[in-house]
């Protein structure tokens, strides 16, 4: 009986060993991940991203493409709203794109390393490698990683990653509030490492003229990879992003300077993306299609002060001031028909949008488009993290 009982313990002990041989602890799963980052070459997804900031969430096509060392393609997209942005980083610098409305900004900014994106690989796994406190699970097919989330914004504390077992490929990502109410959610429908991306992938009078022209028009200049899969360890998983930006300074003045060049054909349709230059622009084309929109959050011991008609920069707007523990003023322009406009300031993830935040000596300037108009909120004394969240709540129905 005693034999029988050590023979069943020897079983046990053995079987115990040999599945733990098969378990990848947190360690060998992070230290596997930081060794892939650093020899990745390339990679390709594709996804939904959906916000639940506002009333109601709202969701986005995203498409994130990335050549090593420092080339990216995100492109954002609702059809519901009709809106098609494009985040550009290639030689020239980071571009944000609107086709449809002939829009095309340029940035002096190192993005995306000054700044993760939700949508962005390395921004996912070294925000697993760099946490020390990370939690961490399995599921038959996935890692799963409970991490601070390190976006430029004091609404997101953590964020959940889970990553394929075969390649480590993102498969869904769940970002929350200090509430632990998910904010943010990302889920992967294809994911591949080791595409081979033709060099129009990243230009952007390519992507203008590709995305501008009709549908099913075929344009001559792909905005899309055809991946050629390198089988180098992590290969391809198939299951199935930023947007704008502006700039800003005091009110009623303009801080973007213009660069000349003519990117892309014009065409009709909505889409958000910031800027803030003087141009030819006939003001009479936007009267009748320019409305302003309202914030849904305001700053506790802040409450509405008056909201005036005005003409900036050429266009009719909305000058509406609020007043109490903060002081602050939003400025609501209809969009101007402009090619390629240089724009200065640092750039800040609104979910769906990016927007510029310029400092100046008395008042910071948070500047963002949406839906085929620009907003440009400045403070003397409005935090940065509150910035974010008021602009992260104007996407409600137009008020005024």
């Amino acid at each position: 009986m005693r034999r029988m009982t050590w023979t069943a313990a020897i079983v046990l002990i053995f079987s115990l060993v040999l599945s733990a041989c098969g378990t990848k602890d947190a360690e060998s799963v992070v230290k596997e991940l930081d060794k892939f980052v650093s020899s990745m070459e390339s990679y390709q997804g594709s996804g939904t991203m959906t916000l639940h900031t506002g009333q109601q969430p709202l969701t986005y096509g995203v498409e994130v493409s990335y050549q090593k060392p420092n080339h990216y393609r995100i492109k954002l997209t609702n059809e519901e709203k009709d809106i098609t942005q494009i985040v550009l980083r290639n030689d020239e610098g980071v571009f944000v794109l609107t086709p449809k409305l002939n829009k095309v900004f340029r940035f002096q900014s190192d993005w995306p390393q000054s700044q993760g994106q939700v949508y962005l690989f390395q921004t996912l796994a070294n925000s697993i490698i760099v946490d020390n406190s990370r939690q961490f699970a399995t599921n038959e097919d996935a890692y799963v990683f409970d991490v601070m989330a390190n976006y430029n914004s004091g609404a997101l504390a953590r964020q959940k990653i889970w990553l394929d077992k075969d390649d480590l490929s993102p498969r869904q990502v769940e970002v929350s509030d200090t509430n632990a109410n998910v904010m943010v959610d990302v889920k992967f429908d294809k994911f591949s490492f080791g595409p081979k991306f033709d060099k129009s992938v990243f230009e952007t009078e390519a992507n203008m003229k590709a995305e501008a022209a009709p549908s099913g028009a075929g344009g001559d200049a792909p905005t899309a990879a055809t991946p050629e899969h390198s089988g180098e360890g992590h290969g391809q998983k198939d299951d199935d992003a930023s947007a704008p930006e502006n700039s800003g300074s005091k009110e009623g003045e303009n801080a973007a300077e213009g660069d000349d060049e003519s990117v892309g054909t014009p065409d009709d349709g909505a889409a958000a993306v910031p800027q803030d230059e003087e141009t030819d622009a006939e003001p009479g084309q936007a009267e009748s299609t320019f409305k302003a929109m309202e914030p849904l959050y305001m700053p506790e011991g802040v409450s509405w002060q008056d909201s005036s008609d005005i003409e900036y920069a050429g266009q009719p707007g909305l000058l509406t001031r609020f007043n109490g523990t903060y002081s602050y003023s939003l400025i609501q322009t209809q969009l101007k028909d402009v090619a390629t406009t240089l724009v200065p300031g640092t750039l800040v993830d609104l979910g769906y949008t990016i927007g510029e935040l310029t400092a100046g000596e008395e008042l910071q300037t948070l500047t963002w488009s949406y839906q085929g108009s620009q907003f440009r909120l400045s403070s003397g004394n409005l935090p940065e993290s509150e910035m974010l969240k008021i602009a992260q709540s104007v996407q409600g129905e137009m008020g005024k």
